[in-house]
């Protein structure tokens, strides 16, 4: 049976399945659910989920990571095929590849949305579309390819540089590649958080969004739709049942201790979504809004992220280094997601079909440039409706 490559360290594997969780919807999805409902409320269910939910799952899929790798395997087909050893397992497990695979088309679009707009908060476009209140048309404008470098739109450029970027890291692998991408990006990433965690907490009025985030209505827990909204964003930060754990949890040692990885791991991404989203997002949204949640919460993902942060970062000193500052925060997040969606499908070509490394990285590029490519005009038209 063929090696198959081992994390180097017990820290790297935390780091990279925590930058797998840790993603734009620790930052984007987040804070809107929160947002919609009941802000403070919203925690009680969705910690209660953490607990009740995702770690008895997540032992559950680092469990079968490790059985799976055991036997060669590293994604669902081989998984299932080797414990139930029927002809159905096989093709029931390729399911488990459907989700990864599509997220992936349209992820790594969005990621290089936020290097776009990193690099617009350097020179200075940002912060002019938000003084000239045409923030709106300019994000616009960008998403519908109005926005050009040249004779190229913005957005395919920014898109070609993040598309090549995520499978440069790739190419390296497990060890040299995903491992060694997450031990950096990670702790500046958390770096980066706390960092504008301490800017929003000194903000004059900032008060009455963090007592709408830490002050739960408990009326609001009598509303099933809150339990629910709750328990699925656990399932999506978590990535819990879309194989990506168990993927990464095949290329652990043998000796590797999975409670303590995978409970550092969900308390890692807990930290930011809670800690960090929680208490920047809604509460600077809220200096924009006053009072009016529900406009906040009517923004969307899209629109509070790429719209309202800007424009509450550029009401204060240094607004372009702050406005920069949230946007390679989400960029890192993205790009420690995307390819962690992205190795399932590079595992299933060497470890179900044979493929070399660089032969694996190739198919799954082509394959993944071409439904993004869909995804770009697909989004490209719906982005703003």
């Amino acid at each position: 049976m063929k090696q198959r490559e081992n994390w180097g360290s017990r820290l790297g594997v935390i780091l990279a399945v925590a930058g797998s969780a840790v993603g734009l919807g620790n930052f984007l999805r987040f804070p809107v659910k929160a947002a919609t409902y009941g802000g403070g409320a919203f925690m009680i269910p969705y910690l209660i989920a953490i607990v009740f939910l995702a770690i008895p799952l997540a032992w559950m899929e680092w469990t079968l990571g490790r059985y799976a790798a055991i036997h060669g395997h590293g994604t669902g087909p081989g998984l299932l095929d080797k414990m139930f050893k029927k002809p159905w397992a096989k093709f029931a497990g390729s399911f488990g590849l459907f989700a990864p695979t599509f997220i992936s088309f349209y992820y790594v679009f969005i990621q290089s949305w936020l290097l776009a707009f990193a690099w617009y908060s350097l020179n200075g476009q940002l912060l002019n579309a938000v003084q000239s209140n045409t923030i709106t048309s300019f994000f616009g404008d960008f998403i519908m390819l109005n926005t050009k470098i040249g004779p190229i739109p913005a957005a395919i450029f920014f898109f070609v540089i993040t598309f090549l970027a995520n499978f440069s890291v790739l190419a390296f692998g497990v060890r040299r590649g995903i491992e060694r991408l997450n031990k950096y990006a990670m702790p500046l990433l958390l770096l980066m958080g706390v960092g504008l965690l301490i800017r929003v907490l000194t903000i004059p009025g900032i008060e009455a969004g963090l007592a709408y985030m830490w002050n739960p209505d408990f009326s609001a827990l009598t509303n099933p739709r809150v339990w629910i909204e709750a328990s699925g964003q656990v399932f999506f930060t978590l990535s819990i049942g879309i194989a990506v754990i168990l993927c990464y949890a095949s290329y652990v040692k043998k000796d590797e201790d999975l409670v303590l990885s995978s409970l550092s791991a969900v308390g890692t991404n807990t930290f930011a979504e809670v800690i960090l989203s929680g208490t920047i997002v809604v509460p600077l949204a809220m200096i924009l809004y006053g009072a009016n949640i529900a406009e906040v919460a009517q923004m969307g993902t899209f629109g509070l992220g790429f719209q309202t942060m800007p424009m509450v970062f550029g009401k204060l000193p240094l607004a372009n280094l702050l406005q920069f500052v949230w946007f390679s925060m989400l960029f890192l997040a993205g790009m420690t997601s995307t390819i962690s969606i992205q190795q399932p499908l590079i595992t299933f070509c060497e470890d179900e079909l044979k493929f070399k490394r660089l032969k694996s990285i190739a198919a799954v590029a082509i394959f993944t440039g071409f439904g993004a490519f869909v995804a770009i005009f697909g989004l490209a038209g719906g982005a703003l409706s």
